[in-house]
């Protein structure tokens, strides 16, 4: 049985278990129950949608995968400023079903922005970004100096 959304404010008279502890436990309740679809695409926040991003990084690059169905590669932005990387646009989304005795027009609109702050310089130059099936996948090469070199260290034993 699902839990009502109001919560049950007062107490069945067991310590630990008065009105306000009741709240307290419901509010928190209705907060996990809406955060599980938190795997949606785009969240909000601060009155813009802010989409999913996974970013790697190798010794020589970083990789941003941006998700953004629905988004028409002309209404995305990419910048780099300093060692701040943002990807912003607008989505914008329009179905229209027309029957016999019904008429429907759905839109969607918002705007998205996404801002990741990278750890060292980016060799500006060689930077890459592909929009495929929805996902904006970004390419950043390290700049030359900031690139790790690995050097195997010997282990001795000692006698």
């Amino acid at each position: 049985m699902a839990n009502p959304l109001l919560p049950k404010l007062w107490g069945t008279g067991a310590k630990g278990d008065d009105m306000f502890s009741n709240l307290h436990r419901e509010i928190d309740r209705v907060f996990e129950d809406f955060t599980r679809g938190a795997h949606l695409p785009f969240a909000t926040g601060n009155g813009k949608l802010t989409p999913r991003a996974d970013l790697s990084e190798t010794d020589k690059e970083f990789e941003l995968n941006v998700e953004l169905p629905g988004v028409n590669e002309k209404d995305i932005e990419i910048s780099l400023s300093g060692d701040m990387l943002t990807v912003k646009g607008e989505k914008k989304s329009e179905s229209e079903k027309k029957e016999k005795d019904f008429h429907v027009v759905e839109r969607s609109y918002g705007m998205f922005e996404r801002s990741i702050r990278l750890n060292c310089p980016i060799d500006e130059d060689k930077i890459d970004a592909v929009f495929n099936n929805g996902v904006l996948k970004v390419t950043l090469p390290k700049a030359p100096e900031a690139q790790r070199k690995s050097k195997k260290i010997a282990i001795k034993t000692h006698h």
